[in-house]
């Protein structure tokens, strides 16, 4: 039985010597792509605005792989992405390198924003204003829909940077959790799909800043922060007196909890954030969002 064993092996190694004597050569030619790609104008200006400084792929070109396979959606207008990757930079990136410093910046944006020109309609006839994957990618919807006439703030922060600092909540909590007591506040009040049925005044007075927060509790964690950073303390003030006493005394409650996650798990002041936020805010108009 061993002679069998020794001859069988004797016979493995010989095939594996003759064939790796007989090894064709190999051929050096790479099988990806190793041209340096064509870059216009703008692409070299995201690289080195995103790409070297903060390690981001700014996708402007609508990509059918990166892009909802489930909508019928239009590539963004390049005039329009322009201004879009000014103001971005501007009002979300340079917002947290100034309070949190740029490297926590690089370290926790996603790798990817992908721009599409129109909305993301769904089946119940609401539209999707951005999506975050994992941590990596933040899609933003509707960039046809800027005015370069007429770049009017609450538009740009409905559509846009209330959706950036939402999806980048979801990027934070992602990566570190908040206080599990947050979901009970609310817990009875959720309603998943059937939030754009409530009205802002029912939302508010049912402690919640937006409809949209009545949605699920990480929803309503995110939606915290974006709409707080971004309204006017007179905006703020208003869902307030909306709520109601009960209302305001449920949204402030849960607003304690955001704010000392962001706080303690992130060393950022989410009144300092806001500060420079609306700083910033005030400012856009003193950027070139048409040239290079």
């Amino acid at each position: 039985m061993k002679k069998i064993l020794y001859f069988i092996i004797l016979i493995c190694f010989t095939g594996l010597f003759f064939s790796c004597g007989n090894e064709d050569a190999l051929n050096d030619r790479s099988i990806f792509d190793t041209e340096p790609p064509v870059r216009n104008e703008f692409d070299n200006w995201l690289l080195k605005n995103y790409t070297i400084p903060y390690n981001v792929d700014f996708k402007y070109r609508l990509d059918d792989i990166e892009s909802s396979q489930t909508h019928t959606l239009a590539p963004a207008e390049y005039d329009k992405s322009v201004a879009l990757a000014k103001l971005t930079k501007f009002l979300w990136f340079e917002s947290y390198d100034e309070v949190a410093g740029v490297e926590f910046t690089r370290s926790n944006v996603p790798r990817m924003i992908h721009l599409v020109g129109s909305p993301a309609y769904n089946s119940e006839g609401t539209i999707t204003l951005g999506t975050a994957e994992g941590g990596l990618k933040v899609t933003l919807y509707m960039v046809n829909y800027i005015d370069l006439e007429d770049i009017d703030l609450p538009f740009l922060n409905y559509y846009y940077f209330k959706t950036m600092h939402h999806e980048f909540a979801h990027i934070l909590n992602q990566t570190i959790e908040y206080d599990p007591d947050f979901d009970l506040i609310s817990e009875a009040d959720y309603i998943s799909g059937d939030w754009y049925q409530i009205s802002d005044a029912e939302a508010n007075s049912a402690g919640f800043v937006t409809p949209y927060a009545m949605s699920e509790p990480t929803e309503d964690f995110a939606e915290n922060i974006a709409v707080y950073v971004t309204a006017t303390d007179a905006e703020w003030n208003r869902i307030l007196t909306n709520a109601g006493p009960e209302g305001s005394g449920i949204i402030l409650r849960k607003f304690d909890i955001v704010y000392n996650y962001m706080k303690s798990a992130w060393n950022i002041d989410l009144d300092k954030l806001r500060e420079v936020v609306q700083r910033r805010s005030g400012e856009i108009h003193l950027l070139d969002l048409d040239n290079l």
